[in-house]
């Protein structure tokens, strides 16, 4: 066995040729030249800082949206019309006295009504409520047909007035729809728009859902009624406002991290400067966003802290090596130089590399994605620079305490009796078995996520727990109205004018039949059952004459007045609605798989029936998307990674045992999402990509120090040993630390953020043990031979 100081600087194969020419060039650049380094990142961080304080949540319904999807793009193109049932309000008012049709309960419904009226971003035309002009009823009579408003001109607040209003509510079909089925409460329609009219800037939804907690919730509570609110934007405004509680396990997190790598490295030197560094990577990374006038997505908001983990996992093998070299006797500037010298290539390999798995988010036609993918690339951007450039400088100028020196003495003294044990596993005799366990643990991630869904498992909005107020505020709607919240629409196209012909019709009464039929399908309705209730109504309301009718004069007739919510002006578009028991995935897709196989079966050239529009509608298209592009995802992010790692190591056989590990790691994931009922979906699809960013930071420092020992001449084994005794503690500290300070979003109000910690444990534990354990043994059987075991 090569006979070399085992605690010695290894050179490393890639730093060759080029590759040493470009270290030396930046080692002498940035050593050469201290202060201004300083200097330059002193002003950077300045201006960043200043421009980060300006940050502020941004959240759009459309960047909610597959807009690339040919079904969005369908809605997207009658988005007018369809818009009041895709981006819409449910304001539920309940009467805490019990009976709606009260005076004092019905001047209060009033005032509400009005005052979300004059809300920025409401779109007022189609506001609706029992109060607004365009809540209106129908009846027969022996002289044909009567009607008006829900609210009678002469309305006066009178026994009489308040029963004729409940007659009119009965007569309009809005028991169960507008009004709850037991009269306790009633609901105000708020179709939202996406551009604020006042400021033609995008709705604000944090700032819309602060000013309807000011004007509407803590206002009109307290005047014996309850206000309830579900839709989209009451979930991003929930998110927004949870924002606090997110910034607050940042900092717990953070706290935490910082005490485990005191007690790690015993210097407090060092862990304030590596703490203080991985701060300022992610407030530069603010203020890049606010630069480039981007905002924080509230499902991006936790990207912050994985970059502030990445910076965390780079900085300890800075600081690992560093105690390293002067526990020898360097100075300072020394070890620092050293420091970088050996960690400057695969750093940078595997920074680039997370970038780079990052940036694959791109694929997946989801702005909020995409934008996460944006925010996330952009931090390691900033990261590639603070931690190759300016902690080695910091470092240079604080040291390593005594403290710190000692405890890497008794490190150097140690004999290793568990990394000796380890070390064997490159062993043949012991990596087969061990390799053996990966791949039975592999079969049993595999059969485990044969049940992964796609999309929402759970009713409500699953971003938030059960008990949260927005999931009970959806709860009592499906407690209390017939009509679902989840609406699910098809469009119904003709040529111009001919919407009323009795075969457009009868093609849609055909497909609501069959829609019926569909398990989960509550209910369906269209243009062609109103105009089937007013022929009826025309001929003394008899019901034989409750249907469609050949003769066009009569079909034109029944159309006459039809509100504009069932059909466009040029009679070309006629929405067809379906409501849903729910928006589970399983649900969305039997719904789509059985309104596709209509269309392609009775779809001519003039009579269309497209997808889709509706809350659940817009959900069922953007899971297509992310079913597609999860599976392309991972195809890319594994192979961009993998050949950044060929890259690095210029070994196809090398980059393969590497990625192998985070490939066990990604399956593993998916096996817990599937037993514990996470769906794949927007707020858990990053994860994944995420986690193989980080994690292969691992296997490339732990490589990168092997392949330097053996360089010098040491067998396999003896050089994973001598690994693991530096790079090997930096790298089952950082995975265990960040384990451990994750650990603490479990606790999170937020459901989505506690989902996402459980998955980051995992796959941070997973990685550090596929690195140690998994990693070695695999390259020993593919390339040890070379070097010998």
């Amino acid at each position: 066995m090569n006979s070399a100081n085992p605690m010695s600087t290894p050179p490393n194969a890639t730093e060759k040729g080029a590759g040493k020419g470009m270290v030396t060039f930046f080692e002498r650049l940035i050593f050469r030249n201290r202060p201004l380094v300083l200097l330059f990142f002193l002003v950077v961080s300045i201006f960043l800082g200043y421009k980060a304080l300006s940050l502020r949540p941004d959240a759009s319904f459309n960047r909610m949206i597959p807009t690339g999807h040919e079904y969005v793009q369908n809605y997207l193109r009658w988005e007018e019309m369809l818009a009041p049932q895709s981006n819409v309000l449910r304001v539920i008012v309940e009467n805490e006295s019990g009976y709606v049709f009260n005076a004092e309960y019905m001047e209060t419904l009033r005032e509400v009504t009005d005052a979300i009226f004059y809300l920025p971003g409401v779109d007022r035309g189609n506001l609706k409520s029992l109060w607004t002009p365009n809540a209106l009823w129908t009846e027969v009579t022996n002289e044909g047909l009567r009607g008006g408003r829900i609210i009678p001109d002469g309305y006066d607040g009178s026994e009489q007035s308040l029963e004729q209003v409940r007659i009119n509510s009965q007569r309009a079909n809005m028991i169960g729809t507008f009004v709850a089925n037991d009269m306790t409460s009633t609901i105000i329609r708020v179709p939202l728009t996406d551009v604020n009219p006042d400021t033609g800037e995008p709705l604000d939804y944090g700032q819309f859902t602060q000013l309807f907690e000011e004007q509407i919730r803590d206002r009109f509570n307290d005047q014996g009624v309850t206000i309830r609110v579900v839709g989209f934007a009451q979930i991003i405004g929930d998110l927004i406002a949870a924002s606090a509680d997110i910034a607050l396990f940042f900092a717990v997190t953070v706290v935490l991290i910082s005490v485990l790598l005191l007690l790690y490295c015993r210097c407090w030197r060092s862990t304030a400067v590596t703490v203080f560094t991985c701060i300022l990577t992610v407030i530069c990374q603010l203020g890049l966003l606010t630069y480039l006038d981007f905002g924080l997505d509230p499902y991006s908001i936790l990207v912050p802290f994985l970059i502030f983990a990445i910076g965390i996992s780079h900085a300890v093998q800075n600081i690992n090596l560093m105690i390293s070299e002067m526990s020898k006797g360097s100075t300072s500037l020394e070890a620092s130089r050293a420091t970088f010298r050996a960690l400057f290539v695969p750093g940078s390999s595997a920074l680039i590399a997370d970038g780079v798995g990052f940036a694959t988010l791109m694929v997946i036609d989801i702005g909020v994605i995409q934008q996460l993918a944006i925010t996330a690339s952009l931090g390691v951007f900033v990261a590639l620079f603070t931690k190759m450039f300016l902690l080695p400088v910091l470092m240079s100028y604080v040291g390593v305490s005594k403290a710190g020196l000692a405890q890497q003495k008794k490190r150097n003294q140690s004999s290793w009796p568990t990394f000796r044990r380890i070390s064997s596993l490159v062993k043949p005799k012991f990596a087969i078995p061990t390799l053996a366990i990966g791949v039975v643990l592999l079969g049993l991630g595999y059969y485990e996520s044969r049940d992964l869904k796609i999309g929402d498992l759970d009713p409500g909005a699953p971003e938030f727990h059960a008990q949260a107020r927005y999931n009970q505020d959806n709860a009592y709607i499906l407690d209390h109205y017939t009509a679902s919240t989840d609406v699910y629409q098809a469009i119904f196209t003709t040529p111009p004018e001919q919407c009323s012909q009795f075969a457009a019709g009868d093609l849609v009464l055909q497909f609501q039949e069959q829609m019926r039929e569909i398990d989960g399908v509550e209910a369906v309705y269209s243009l062609y059952d109103r105009m089937k209730f007013k022929i009826m109504s025309v001929n003394k309301g008899n019901p034989k004459w409750a249907e469609l009718n050949r003769n066009q004069y009569i079909m034109n007739d029944a159309r006459t007045g039809a509100p504009a919510e069932l059909v466009d002006r040029n009679c070309s578009i006629a929405p067809v609605t379906l409501y849903l028991a729910d928006h589970k995935a399983d649900t969305l897709e039997r719904v789509t798989v059985a309104v596709e196989s209509f269309a392609r079966q009775f779809n001519t050239d003039d009579f269309k029936i497209l997808l889709l529009a509706g809350n659940a509608g817009i959900q069922a298209a953007t899971n297509e998307v992310i079913e597609y592009s999860e599976k392309l995802m991972l195809i890319l992010v594994f192979a961009i990674v993998g050949a950044m790692v060929w890259m690095e190591f210029r070994s196809l056989k090398i980059a393969f045992a590497l990625m192998a590990p985070l490939y066990l790691s990604t399956v593993l994931a998916e096996a817990v999402m599937a037993n514990l009922g996470l769906g794949v979906k927007i707020a858990t699809l990053p994860v994944i990509a995420l986690g193989v960013g980080i994690g292969v930071d691992y296997g490339i420092y732990l490589y990168s120090r092997m392949d330097g020992f053996l360089q010098q001449g040491h067998r396999f084994q003896q050089a994973f040993f001598e690994a693991l005794k530096t790079t090997g503690t930096a790298v089952a500290f950082t995975g265990a630390t960040l384990a451990i300070g994750v650990a603490t979003w479990i606790a999170s109000t937020l459901k989505f953020q506690a989902d996402m910690g459980l998955l980051l444990v995992l796959l941070f534990v997973w990685n550090m043990l596929g690195a140690i354990l998994l990693m070695p043994p695999l390259a020993s059987l593919l390339v040890g031979r070379k070097y010998g075991r």
